[in-house]
């Protein structure tokens, strides 16, 4: 008996020092262009944001490895979503909150407690944190930055394939940037083409449809959906006249500039009954009953957009994501309505869900007021 207790111990031994044989010193290049070096394989990795885009990467299995993430831009923001990726991810519901940048509660010291290898963290969570970022790194704890936000191609490869380099899927996430580089470089090419033969630069707005038509939401100046505009060659009426990367835009510069094209930044949140809807869950009627509203604001009957039929609702979720390219493939179709007649955007996300993410694709992502 004694005898077979030593085996064991040896044994366990001998497994120990081959796991510790098997780390090695690994350098990761971050959206950032940042060279960190992480201790390959990983066992455990704290996630800020980008959730679906770590899922596509890692998988399912990956979540494994995962000991605390911010619960508050999932499950707060959009607990709909969140619900469907819980009931895939077995270890998700009761998953450690590390606190979230926006509201303050980030906490440096439960990611320590937590002992990950590594923290992926979003860009603006790093640039908010501030001294917390050298707390955790002096605990021996990297930073891997992964930035969807900023809607540049290098960044959306670099931090597909960090994610891909850290949790071990390095095929996996190659395919993915290789897939997303493929389908950016399409519309571009679409768009071009469609200049060349004349298109004209048209004006479009975009708002958070969030509070109700009463209020104006959130608009965007060179980032999320403000970049994707202008990188489909459209002329953003927010650009220049709101003071950082978001925020509303009054009013009646909106009439002034009379847009081309409106888009209603929507989701499933919860509790905010006057917004516009768009998920898994929701209906192209219950869509466009949402988006009504809007369109009717005092002084918009006179805009060549609602005139035009040319407000749409789309998923806010979609402006920063691996998967960001259906929406671009989108407000382009609206743009240039011949150079993407053979393009279903719709299909594109649902192809993607097929392929990438442990949930059915459902629901509305993107609609026209009218049919």
């Amino acid at each position: 008996m004694l005898n077979r207790i030593k085996s064991l111990f040896y044994a366990l031994a001998l497994a120990g020092c081959s796991a510790a044989a098997l780390a090695a010193p690994t350098e990761v290049t971050d959206a950032l262009g940042r060279k960190v070096t992480v201790e390959l394989p990983i066992r455990r990795v704290a996630l800020n944001f980008n959730f679906e885009e770590f899922t596509a990467v890692a998988g399912v299995e990956g979540w494994q490895k995962v000991v605390g993430i911010s619960r508050a831009p999932w499950e707060g923001w959009r607990p709909l979503i969140f619900n469907r990726y819980k009931a895939a991810i077995p270890n998700l519901a009761g998953m450690p909150d590390i606190g979230h940048s926006d509201d303050g509660s980030f906490s440096a010291e439960k990611v320590i407690s937590l002992k990950p290898d590594v923290l992926l963290l979003s860009e603006w969570a790093f640039k908010a944190l501030g001294t917390q970022v050298g707390q955790i790194e002096g605990a021996g704890i990297p930073i891997v930055i992964i930035d969807y936000n900023a809607q540049l191609l290098e960044r959306h490869l670099a931090s597909t394939r960090a994610l891909g380099k850290v949790m071990g899927r390095e095929a996996r996430a190659e395919e993915l940037a290789t897939l997303y580089e493929h389908q950016y470089r399409d519309i571009l090419a679409r768009v071009e083409k469609a200049k060349t033969a004349g298109a004209p630069t048209r004006k479009v707005y975009v708002e958070l449809g969030q509070a109700g038509a009463d209020t104006i939401g959130n608009t965007y100046n060179n980032t999320m959906w403000g970049k994707i505009i202008t990188t489909l060659g459209a002329s953003n009426i927010a650009n220049g006249k709101i003071p950082g990367p978001w925020g509303p835009l009054n009013g009646e510069a909106v009439i002034a500039e009379n847009p081309d094209v409106i888009l209603m930044a929507s989701s499933s949140w919860l509790g905010r009954a006057k917004a516009v809807r768009t998920g898994y869950d929701v209906t192209p009627e219950e869509t466009r009953a949402s988006l009504r509203p809007y369109a009717a604001r005092p002084g918009w009957d006179n805009l060549k957009a609602i005139n035009a039929g040319e407000i749409s609702a789309i998923e806010h979720g979609l402006c920063r994501t691996l998967y960001d390219f259906v929406a671009m493939q989108y407000i382009a179709k609206r743009l240039y309505p011949e150079a993407f007649a053979d393009v279903d955007p719709v299909a594109s996300l649902r192809a993607y869900h097929d392929k990438y993410l442990p949930i059915a694709f459902s629901g509305t992502w993107m609609l026209p007021i009218k049919p």
